[in-house]
């Protein structure tokens, strides 16, 4: 009889996974400042009075096809499924908002007020401010046959008020009206009024000269009036100053008044605002279903990322004739602001994990008394964590430096009722009543700060 050695089975070391170019995945204290961003969006949304909504991440094909392109769109099926892919994930928050008002309308209140912050998918070119799964926060209002005018000024007062408190470099807002772009250009005599606003709309993108030529060209306008529609874009006011730069023009139309009253209005409302707020009539947003104020942003450095901040008032949002939903919305790119501001390293804050306080652990025989220092602790909403293992006083508060915890509590395994607490920061080490102590105003929640 021969023994034979049996031939290992032991797997050939796995190949380094490559990174997914256009899904991000933050650090854990990235996601702490992610959470931060999130928890100030959702409270001054509610502050105003809006209410969540999260609608389903997937969409019939056909309704996703009818509001974007078929390139953006990732499609969903089964691994081994012969059948064409019925569902897609939703590449906006717009398309689902719009479904679940639809088919839940009989069980809301109009005016409706809601907010989205959720993940889309977008199948385009990762770049920089563009990926392929991101977060996006919105707020939307909808009403039935017609929604009032001071919703187009609530909605950029919130988003001010917002990013003057969230740590990000100068925010500023630019306000237009699409009705001052179309009316302006029939007063011209101009057909294609949506055509032009399309051009124009790319002012920033490619410059004065080559919008200039793109009108002249495609679209055959006359020099002298395309040469118009550009001073038109040029005019850019912090306040209502607007109103008389384009009366002076000379021109008369109604949908023009229009655009040009409702803009003074919402404008007019802001004042009381200190934050940088621009009337700007170059923004026309390209998208069709805007009919009225639209919004655009930028932060200041950070201009390459195009628009952080958009949105507009729309006149149907289900596209139904029978069924007229007027809105408005405005939808926030958080993670367009968050990837190249964490590149940088520009975002700090006052901890790198929940944890607050770490219990030191004398020995294994004394882990119920460990628990019980935490729990009292954790009674008071102070986030605490029991260290997973006895060792040297030395190792434990080393560990709680590299997490980023700020104190370590040690407690007495021979006096129940002693127990001292040691900022990590400052090398202070001072005794606490256990049942009482709270910690400082500064470390009693998490902050995050802008870097230089």
């Amino acid at each position: 009889m021969s023994l034979i050695k049996a031939k290992s089975k032991t797997r050939p070391p796995m190949a380094k996974r490559k990174k997914l170019s256009g899904f991000p995945e933050w650090l854990p204290e990235e996601k702490l400042i992610e959470q931060y961003f999130i928890d100030k969006i959702r409270q001054k949304f509610e502050l105003y009075g809006f209410s969540p909504l999260e609608p389903r991440s997937v969409e019939p094909l056909d309704v996703l096809l009818s509001k974007g392109d078929d390139k953006e769109i990732y499609l969903l099926n089964r691994l081994h499924s012969e059948k064409q892919a019925e569902f897609g994930l939703h590449f906006d928050m717009t398309v689902p908002f719009a479904r679940f008002v639809e088919q839940n309308r009989g069980q809301l209140i109009f005016p409706f007020k809601r907010y989205q912050i959720q993940k889309a998918w977008r199948g385009e070119r990762p770049q920089e401010g563009r990926y392929r799964e991101f977060y996006q926060a919105d707020i939307d209002v909808v009403a039935e046959n017609s929604l009032d005018i001071s919703y187009d000024a609530e909605l950029p007062r919130i988003i001010l008020e917002l990013f003057a408190e969230l740590p990000v470099p100068t925010f500023s807002l630019k306000i237009n009206n699409r009705k001052i772009l179309s009316g302006f250009y029939q007063a011209l005599g101009i057909t294609d009024t949506t055509a032009t606003l399309r051009i124009l709309d790319k002012l920033d993108k490619i410059g004065k000269d080559a919008v200039l030529k793109l009108l002249i060209e495609e679209l055959a306008i006359e020099p002298n009036i395309a040469q118009e529609c550009l001073n038109l874009a040029m005019i850019k006011t912090p306040d209502s100053s607007f109103y008389k730069k384009v009366k002076d023009f000379g021109y008369d139309n109604e949908l023009l008044n229009q655009g040009l009253d409702e803009l003074k209005f919402v404008m007019d409302s802001l004042s009381d605002v200190k934050a940088d707020v621009y009337a700007d009539l170059s923004i026309a947003r390209g998208l069709d279903y805007y009919t009225g104020t639209v919004f655009e942003s930028e932060l200041a450095g950070y201009e390459r990322l195009g628009s952080v901040c958009s949105g507009g008032r729309y006149e149907n949002l289900v596209g139904d004739d029978k069924l007229k939903l007027p809105g408005i919305g405005i939808s926030i790119g958080l993670t367009r602001i968050l990837g190249p501001l964490f590149k940088e390293k520009r975002l700090s804050a006052n901890r790198k994990t929940p944890i607050a306080v770490l219990v030191a652990l004398v020995s294994n025989e004394t882990k119920a008394q460990a628990n019980k220092t935490a729990n009292s602790l954790r009674s008071r909403n102070i986030p605490t964590e029991v260290y997973h293992k006895a060792q040297n006083y030395g190792k434990q508060i080393r560990a709680a430096e590299r997490k980023g915890i700020a104190y370590i509590c040690f407690y007495d395994p021979k006096d129940a009722n002693k127990h001292e607490i040691k900022d990590i920061r400052t090398g202070e080490q001072f005794p606490i009543d256990i049942n009482t102590w709270l910690l400082p105003e500064a470390d009693s929640k998490i902050t995050v700060s802008l870097l230089k």
